[in-house]
C-alpha cells in the first residue's frame, strides 16, 4: 500500500511533501543542510519524471532567520519570531529557487495564514493558484506566513498546514519527513519498550494518546501530536499520510526502497470526499437554470460554462452553494459557484471569451467546475 502511494502515478497523481525545520537546518552550525536539500530535489525530480505532481510544504523560515539575528534558539516573543521569519523566508526561497533552477524547473512561493483557509474566497484563490501552477509544471512551495500570523490565527506548526494544503489541493498522499521514522506506542527516546507502528487504519483515542510534544532541543514547533492531528485532517479529506525519517540524504528514495514509516490510510479518494461534502450541503444561496445542451454536457462529466445558463436566481457570492435547474424546472444537482450572482447574470448564455469582455477582466472558464459539482 505505502509503496504504491509513491510509485504509482495513477494512485498518487498529486503528492504533498512536508519538510521540517530540523531537517533543513544543521542544529550545530545553524546553517542550511545544502547536500541534503540537493538530494531531496533529485528525489522530487524522480517523482515528477514518473508523472506525479509535487507540492512542498516547507518549514524553516524562523530557523533560517535565527542565526543572522543572533538568536541561539527559537524566539519566544512573537515579534522576534516574526522578525526571524522575515529574514529567514527570503533565504529559504532563494535556496529553493537556486536548487530547482539546476533542473530547469520553476518554483513558486505561497505564504498562508489560518485566515486564508477559513475564508471561503481566499481558500478558493489559494486552491486555484496551486492548480494553475501545477498545470504549468511549477512546484508550489508553501509555508505559513509567520511574518504576519499571530498566536490567535496561526496553524502552530506546518504539519497541520501540510494536511490542510493536501486537502485543499486534492492530493492523494502527504508524506511528512521528520527527525523520527514514524509513530511509536510511546516515546522511543525515553521508553525502551516502545513499539513501532507501521499502519494506522483508524485514528482512535489510543493512537492519539501515543503522540507527544517535540523535543526541546529541536528548532521546530511541532511533535508527534501535531503529526497525528495532521493525519486526522488529511485522511478525512481522502488523503493518505506517511510519517518517515528525513534525516539521511535521499529521504524520499530511501522510503520508497525500505517502505519504513507509518502509513495512515484514507478510506476514500479526495474527490469522493469532496463530492460527498457538496452533496451533504442543504441550503443553496441561489439557482442556475440551464439548457438541454448544458445538461447533457454535465452528465458526461463536464463543468458548467456560461453559455449553458439561461437564468440566474438569488443573491450569492463566489464559493456559495447553488442549485442547478433544468429547463423543466427540476433540480438536477448543486455545486460551489465561481462567481457572484451579479457576475453570473452578466455572463449567462455567453461564450467564455464574450463573458470576459462583459466582466472587463480575464475570468475563469467555468461557472461551476466539475470537481465542485454533483448531480442527483
Amino acid at each position: 500500500m505505502s509503496e504504491s502511494l509513491l510509485c504509482d502515478s495513477d494512485k498518487c497523481k498529486r503528492l504533498v511533501i512536508k519538510i521540517g525545520s530540523a531537517l533543513l537546518r544543521d542544529n550545530a552550525t545553524k546553517k542550511l543542510r545544502e547536500k541534503w536539500l540537493v538530494s531531496l530535489a533529485e528525489d522530487i525530480m524522480a517523482l515528477r519524471n514518473q508523472g506525479q505532481q509535487v507540492i512542498i510544504v516547507s518549514s524553516g523560515a524562523i530557523a533560517m532567520g535565527q542565526g543572522p539575528l543572533g538568536f541561539d534558539k527559537r524566539p519566544t516573543k512573537l515579534e522576534d519570531a516574526q522578525a526571524a521569519a522575515a529574514v529567514g523566508q527570503i533565504r529559504l526561497a532563494h535556496a529553493y529557487l537556486s536548487l530547482f533552477e539546476t533542473h530547469n524547473v520553476h518554483v513558486a512561493q505561497i505564504l498562508l495564514t489560518m485566515e486564508d483557509l477559513e475564508d471561503r474566497g481566499r481558500y478558493l484563490n489559494a486552491r486555484n493558484t496551486i492548480e494553475a501552477l501545477l498545470e504549468r509544471g511549477v512546484i508550489p512551495i508553501v509555508n505559513e506566513n509567520d511574518t504576519v500570523a499571530t498566536d490567535e490565527i496561526r496553524f502552530g506548526d506546518n504539519d497541520r498546514l501540510a494536511a490542510r494544503v493536501a486537502g485543499l489541493s486534492g492530493a492523494n498522499a502527504l508524506i511528512i519527513l521528520s527527525d523520527i521514522d514514524g509513530l511509536y506506542t510511546s516515546n522511543p527516546n525515553t521508553d525502551t519498550s516502545a513499539t513501532f507502528i507501521e499502519t494506522v487504519e483508524e485514528i482512535t483515542p489510543a493512537i492519539e494518546a501515543m503522540a507527544g510534544p517535540p523535543a526541546k532541543e529541536t528548532p521546530g514547533s511541532g511533535g508527534m501530536k501535531t503529526k497525528v492531528d495532521a493525519a486526522k485532517i488529511a485522511t478525512a479529506a481522502g488523503c493518505s499520510m506517511i510519517i518517515a525519517s528525513g534525516i539521511e540524504e535521499h529521504a524520499i528514495a530511501n522510503y520508497r526502497t525500505s517502505k519504513h514509516g507509518t502509513l495512515f490510510i484514507a478510506k476514500a479518494t479526495p474527490l469522493t470526499v469532496r463530492k460527498q461534502w457538496i452533496q451533504g450541503l442543504m441550503a443553496p444561496e441561489g439557482f442556475l437554470h440551464i439548457d438541454d445542451g448544458a445538461e447533457k454536457a454535465l452528465k458526461k462529466g463536464a463543468s458548467l460554462l456560461p453559455a449553458g445558463m439561461s437564468e440566474v436566481d438569488g443573491n450569492f457570492n463566489r464559493g456559495d452553494l447553488v442549485a442547478i435547474i433544468d429547463n423543466r424546472g427540476k433540480v438536477i444537482g448543486q455545486g460551489l459557484v465561481s462567481y457572484n450572482s451579479i457576475e453570473a447574470s452578466a455572463m449567462k448564455g455567453k461564450r467564455s471569451e464574450e463573458a470576459q469582455q462583459v466582466l472587463g477582466y480575464v475570468a475563469r472558464t467555468a461557472i461551476i467546475h466539475r470537481d465542485d459539482l454533483i448531480l442527483f
